[in-house]
């Protein structure tokens, strides 16, 4: 039997290849994903222990912290003195002491250079040899003056910057220039990933991040002898043990390796998430190959079950064969994926992102991932097929080979499919009524619904095709009558096909409805609300703006008006409540705030405006008084002056001048800067606020469209990619309609035969089977995207209340793409199997059984 079943394989190469490359695509996934991560994991662990190299102890300072009464207590860092009493310690060789922070250098015309999140400063600190150990120099030195800076190469051969020549560095305030002392290579992560890093002696950075006289970390290198911990045991009564932390470099070197596995099983989870599907999608496609396979072997095993063989050995003849082809969709999937894993790193590389080098890690678990995923997948979509084979009968030899399925079969079927698909809609309805709580359940109705639709798919194929079957005989006369009444004549391998496209195309639907309405809502709640011609923020997202710009803007003769947008906190009763600062004279010419009662206005007289949810929460309204306490600790009594529409993605509940909140704080944080121009918007305009800001490199002026873009951006990336992911499944699921079609080919030789013989010609027996393919394919397309778009419906009930402004947008003209596409799938996935039907000789098909 194993020779048979080795002989079966070989003799159906064609039909199998497509199997194989179904799980192969797959599987590729799958160790292609774990080959990646597992790579740059270890290569960002061990590029962590070469910084860390030489470093006996780290001490990290937490910074300030906060009492009870919300007073700040504690050093800004660690101090000098701290660093000198660790420094004089018996085992101690040398200390190192760090801060850090963002700085943007700028090329010839004046853009930042390196990725804006990842661009750093930092301070040089030379030892006893006057060099830093954690930088080597290939030109010039480390800065030693005020006036001087040095550079990683990568950032100096970008900018084309040679020792010497000057250079703007851009923080958080306005730009500075200054002198190249030298350029240096480091294994410093923010270079690794695409940025810059910039080192300012160490008087310098610490003006600028921190405090003159304080540190955020020290690093010490033990001398020859002394042991870490020893020495740690010493360093440690030395710090405020409540506002820093103190370990080994080893242990610190442990604890980052584990902070970058987390972040590898994060992507890990997300791309198996897809290989998943792609597997799942693949079950159908290893389900219909086999299920033909069997068919046209229903003679061949029925004479072996007449020869002796009982249903046992025919069942695992069978399973033999998609053993054979699992290991061999195994090996090459495993093989393509480390081809994946490279690919993955190159398309990451040409986006700008610079990955760490090291060699491609192909753990065991990694192979034996791929071999069992292989074996399994494909041994259990063969599983059915098999046992359908035990139950040939021995007399099917002597009929036809070709049995025709009974109606009553399917009843089963269609009682259990519509209970699961009534089952899964009605866990989804129960998701939609929890709200905010019922993402979960719905996720859990959306599976059963599915599995429901799955198996229901034969009886609805029929009414659904029938329907159309009059508008394909209009426009397409015999062939389109003839493609309908073909596309249902085996409803259930017409379901198993659809099925792959259906679920597909649902995932899809589901993502493009959430993320077009999504995109919308965040439209409506921000663009819309901003009538200022420019927004000014930190080209390095998160990144606070110095005090100065908004002074510095408002100095300019072309703007009108400018506020800031300033991020505090008041402590009102017993909890910590956002505030946002802003200019009184600006606002309301800058943002719609539209005031439920009282004044913008109000603001000019040193009270606040209060959000309308807050207000309503908190029972107040105009005149009502607030007893707050500020950031600095002293305490206030505010009047409401106004209660505003809630503006949650550009004001905080609680609004007041920027003058009361900034006096109380001495590191305000500063989101954005809104501005408007006398004109209005103009790329004179633009560039007129660009010039007044210096020409800052680390700076961004963003338009309306450029707001809008930003917000939109994020969720057209995040759907591009999953179009890209999810366009596996669908290549799986056009090899499916291939095989269909094949299999619908040589089940009716005959007919062909005879309808070639009374007059249809090879173009028109060509179309039949083109036009049986597209309705296929619309048919689950039609069917996906109907789910998609109820799935999408009820996900988005449950952010309705937390997102203002929601309403569902349906996006006719990516549906419209879908569908199109859907069609073109059919139409290719048609062309082998079209072409072999009209190649077919009349004399021998009529004569085959």
């Amino acid at each position: 039997m194993f020779r048979t079943a080795l002989r079966n394989v070989l003799a159906h190469k064609a039909r199998l290849l497509m199997t194989v490359l179904a799980v192969t695509l797959g599987v590729a996934f799958v160790s292609g994903t774990l080959i990646f991560t597992d790579t740059l994991g270890k290569s960002l662990s061990s590029q962590s222990a070469k910084s860390y190299d030489g470093v006996a102890v780290s001490v990290t300072s937490y910074g300030q912290g906060r009492n009870d009464e919300g007073q700040k207590e504690g050093d800004p860092g660690i101090s000098a003195q701290t660093l000198d009493k660790v420094k004089a310690l018996r085992g101690v060789d040398s200390v190192s002491g760090r801060v850090s922070g963002f700085a943007g250098v700028g090329d010839e015309k004046g853009e930042l250079i390196g990725s804006g999140w990842s661009n750093k400063g930092a301070n040089y600190a030379p030892v006893k040899d006057g060099k830093d150990p954690r930088y080597a120099f290939v030109e010039g030195a480390g800065p030693v003056r005020a006036d001087q800076v040095a550079l990683d190469r990568a950032t100096a051969d970008t900018g084309k910057y040679k020792v010497g020549d000057k250079v703007r560095v851009a923080t958080n305030g306005p730009v500075k220039e200054y002198t190249l002392s030298g350029v240096f290579t480091t294994e410093d992560g923010a270079v690794s990933a695409g940025g810059s890093l910039v080192l300012f002696d160490t008087a310098v950075a610490q003006e600028l991040y921190l405090k003159p006289g304080f540190y955020e970390e020290l690093s010490v290198a033990a001398k020859a002898g002394t042991s870490a911990d020893g020495l740690l045991a010493e360093i440690k009564p030395l710090l405020d043990a409540k506002h820093t932390k103190a370990q080994t470099g080893a242990e610190l070197a442990r604890e980052q390796a584990k902070d970058v596995e987390r972040g590898m099983t994060n992507m890990n989870q997300m791309l198996l998430a897809f290989a998943g599907i792609a597997l799942f999608v693949g079950i159908f496609l290893i389900y219909n190959t086999f299920t033909m396979l069997v068919t046209q072997r229903t003679r061949e095993l029925a004479l072996l079950r007449a020869v002796g063989a009982n249903r046992g050995q025919v069942m695992r003849s069978v399973l033999v064969e998609a053993l054979l082809v699992g290991l061999v969709s195994a090996a090459v999937g495993l093989a393509s994926g480390v081809g994946l894993a490279v690919g993955i790193r190159s398309a990451i590389e040409a986006f700008g992102a610079k990955l760490p080098a090291g060699d491609l890690v192909i753990a065991p678990t990694t192979v034996i991932a791929a071999l069992v995923i292989g074996v399994l997948v494909t041994t259990l979509a063969a599983l059915l097929p098999a046992w359908r084979t035990g139950r040939i009968a021995p007399v099917a030899a002597m009929g036809s080979a070709h049995l025709p399925a009974t109606a009553k079969s399917l009843i089963v079927r269609n009682v259990l499919g519509s209970v699961i698909s009534l089952a899964g809609i009605g866990v989804v309805m129960l998701g939609v009524s929890m709200a905010g709580d019922g993402r979960m359940v719905i996720g859990a109705g959306a599976f059963f619904l599915l599995i429901g639709v799955i198996v229901i798919l034969p009886l609805l194929s029929q009414p659904v095709i029938a329907a159309i079957r009059p508008g394909l005989q209009k426009v397409f006369g015999v062939p389109g009558k003839l493609a309908a009444q073909n596309a249902v004549r085996n409803p259930r391998r017409t379901a198993v096909t659809a099925a792959s496209l259906a679920i597909g195309l649902t995932l899809v639907t589901t993502l493009s409805v959430l993320g077009i309405t999504m995109g919308k809502a965040v439209d409506r709640m921000s663009t819309d609300n901003i009538k200022a011609d420019y927004k000014v923020s930190m080209a390095a997202d998160g990144m606070p703006l110095d005090k100065s710009v908004a002074e510095t803007l408002a100095k300019d003769p072309a703007v009108k008006a400018v506020s800031e947008q300033a991020a505090g906190f008041l402590k009102i009763g017993d909890s910590f409540r956002s505030a946002s600062g802003v200019n009184p004279a600006g606002i309301g010419k800058l943002l719609n705030i539209e005031t439920v009662s009282g004044s913008v206005d109000s603001l000019g007289r040193g009270e606040v405006l209060v959000a309308e949810k807050t207000a309503k929460d908190k029972d107040l309204k105009v005149g009502s008084t607030l007893q707050v306490r500020y950031d600095d600790g002293q305490k206030a009594t505010l009047k409401v002056g106004g209660v505003f529409k809630d503006l949650e993605s550009l004001l905080s509940p609680y609004v007041l001048d920027n003058k009361i909140l900034a006096a109380h704080s001495d590191d305000q944080y500063i989101r954005e800067v809104y501005v408007q121009t006398a004109g209005g918007a103009s790329k004179a305009n633009q560039q007129a606020v660009v010039d007044a800001l210096g020409k800052n490199p680390a700076m961004k002026v963003s338009t309306q469209q450029d707001m809008r873009n930003e917000m939109g951006g994020i969720i057209n990336t995040m759907l591009n990619i999953m179009y890209g992911l999810l366009g596996m499944a669908l290549i799986i699921s056009v090899l499916g309609v291939v095989n269909t079609l094949a299999m619908s080919v040589f089940e009716r030789t005959r007919e062909i035969g005879m309808l070639r013989a009374i007059g249809l010609d090879r173009g028109r027996v060509k179309n039949m089977i083109r036009l049986e393919a597209v309705v296929i394919s619309l048919f689950g397309a039609v069917l996906g995207v109907a789910i998609g778009v109820f799935l999408a419906w009820a996900v988005g009930s449950t952010l309705a209340k937390a997102v203002p402004n929601y309403a569902l947008v349906l996006p006719w003209d990516r549906i419209g793409v879908f569908l199109l596409l859907a069609a073109v799938v059919g139409v290719l996935a048609a062309m082998w199997p079209a072409r072999s039907a009209a190649r077919l000789n009349m004399l021998t098909a009529i004569k085959t059984e």
